[in-house]
């Protein structure tokens, strides 16, 4: 490109950790001399509640070259090994959607058609016998990933939970250190160019910004993408009917698991999230089962006395039709919204921050390239969308009126096409590239009860006979990584130095 057609200065309108993960990731990654500033107004109140990542976020942090002990202290964080479905099959049943490696290939088969084998043979798998991550967290205890080990160390994988207020206020430190300018003011509007694109920002006191490309973070108003560019919205309701939250913190009782616990309710689902100085609570619900009142009091029922009144948040499942539209990109909540039972939220901006970068474009926007994003984009989102419906459609439970309506659900023909996939032989496809691979679709599957008609025919007894010493060895294994490893408590004892916390050299230094 030519020096004249190149960008030269960005304008993030809306701080908060989508706003600061974009400034971060920009400042390390456009085009040197690229300008970027994020306008923050100190008049909104960020939405903080605790939040609970996927293990990509680990690889940002290393990616930012933000220490990750210091960032565990600062931001108060604890691990996550995974996600613990509770009551979403029965009352009292629980299943896992681990992090990390689960069993190993048996003659190039994936290890799940092992498992359907197995139970044909009405034997009794349990997951935690071949996923170190779940085992781990059963026993409440963690350790970071060894790559030069030969077990089932070296496929660990982990996330973190923090408190997302903090998290942002991390980021805007860091950010600054890049040379991010943040500007305290309060966006009011936007002119537009004859062509329809943003011309300069308008500041509620009068004064004004011009930049070359806008990032709107500024939540679900959707400032610049909607109530300038008018995106429009896919509305997924029909599809997710739950359509608000209710957040409450709690004091810490007890131990703090490393996982996030996903327990279904009668009108939705609550989550609980530890921290290192609370716990994080929240029902996500369908307003049309239940009204904020009662599910306030359900939460609290569950949860206990709140540290602070519980907030009410209205959303509505979806997404802009366009994402990048003309001179704006929207990202996080202006984007729009997929419920945090996948814990989601955090990745898709990490995600739509890197897409940008793919398509990074020069002053004359070309279309070809603006489109190439928002069909990358949308196609995410519409493949969460699908492993969030699985969750819901996919459970026996009808005991009230919220379940027995969620079966009532029309698929759509890319979910219903994997279900059938499934159900007849236990094979899952999924492209390069999907944010969930098969074996994320395969633990739904399986903590839902759902069995294929026939498992695998390339896998018989005969197969199984001859893998039984490497499952013995691998069961093995992961039990002595479990008996050796220290409690998920244990790295958060007061007056502990981070270096001490047993996290590899090559992670600290990464």
């Amino acid at each position: 490109m030519t020096d004249e057609r190149r960008i030269r200065s960005i304008a993030i309108v809306g701080g908060g950790t989508a706003g600061w993960l974009a400034a971060s990731i920009l400042a390390r990654a456009a085009p040197a001399g690229t300008a970027i500033s994020v306008i923050e107004s100190g008049q909104i109140a960020p939405i903080g509640v605790g939040e609970a990542t996927i293990p990509p976020f680990i690889d940002l942090l290393r990616f930012l070259g933000i220490d990750e002990p210091e960032f565990v202290r600062t931001t108060g964080a604890t691990y996550k090994l995974g996600i613990v479905y509770r009551d979403w099959s029965l009352p009292g049943h629980e299943y896992w959607h681990p992090f990390g490696t689960f069993g190993t290939t048996i003659e190039r088969r994936p290890f799940h058609h092992y498992w359907h084998r197995a139970l044909a043979a009405n034997r009794n798998p349990r997951i935690g016998e071949f996923s170190l991550c779940a085992a781990l967290g059963e026993a409440g205890k963690f350790r970071f990933p060894d790559p030069r080990a030969q077990g089932a160390a070296a496929g660990l994988r982990y996330a973190l939970h923090f408190d997302a207020t903090t998290v942002a206020g991390f980021l805007r430190q860091f950010a600054a250190g890049l040379g991010v300018q943040r500007l305290e003011r309060t966006v009011a509007t936007a002119t537009r160019r004859a062509d329809g694109f943003i011309e300069e920002l308008v500041f509620a006191d009068g004064g004004r910004l011009q930049a070359d490309l806008y990032i709107d973070c500024s939540g679900f108003q959707g400032v610049l993408i909607e109530q300038v560019l008018h995106s429009g919205y896919v509305d997924w309701r029909a599809l997710l009917p739950c359509d608000r939250a209710v957040a409450a913190p709690t004091a810490i009782t007890g131990n703090r698991p490393p996982y996030t616990l996903a327990s279904a309710r009668a009108s939705g689902w609550q989550w609980r999230i530890p921290l290192q100085h609370r716990f994080g609570n929240g029902y996500v619900f369908s307003s049309a089962h239940v009204s904020d009142a009662a599910a306030t009091d359900d939460l609290l029922g569950k949860a206990g006395t709140p540290l602070a009144e519980p907030r009410v948040l209205r959303f509505t499942a979806g997404h802009r039709c366009h994402l990048w539209s003309h001179n704006c990109v929207a990202l996080g909540l202006a984007s729009g919204f997929l419920e945090p039972l996948e814990s989601t939220s955090i990745q898709l901006v990490i995600n739509g921050v890197f897409n940008l970068l793919d398509h990074f474009p020069d002053r004359a926007f070309d279309p070809a390239n603006i489109a190439a994003y928002n069909r990358e984009l949308t196609e995410e989102l519409e493949q969460i969308r699908d492993f969030l419906i699985l969750h819901y459609w996919g459970t026996p439970r009808d005991d009230t009126p919220f379940w027995r309506d969620v079966h009532a659900v029309r698929l759509p023909e890319s979910l219903r096409q994997r279900i059938e996939l499934y159900r007849g032989t236990g094979r899952i496809r999924t492209r390069p590239g999907e944010l969930f691979t098969d074996l994320s679709w395969f633990y739904i599957f399986a903590g839902l009860g759902m069995r294929p008609a026939a498992p695998d025919p390339m896998i018989d007894e005969a197969v199984l006979a001859r893998a039984e010493n490497a499952l013995y060895s691998l069961r093995q294994n992961i039990a002595r990584e479990v008996r050796a490893a220290r409690s998920h408590e244990s790295y958060f004892a007061p007056g502990q130095p981070a270096a001490a916390q047993g996290l590899p050299a090559s992670a600290e230094t990464a």
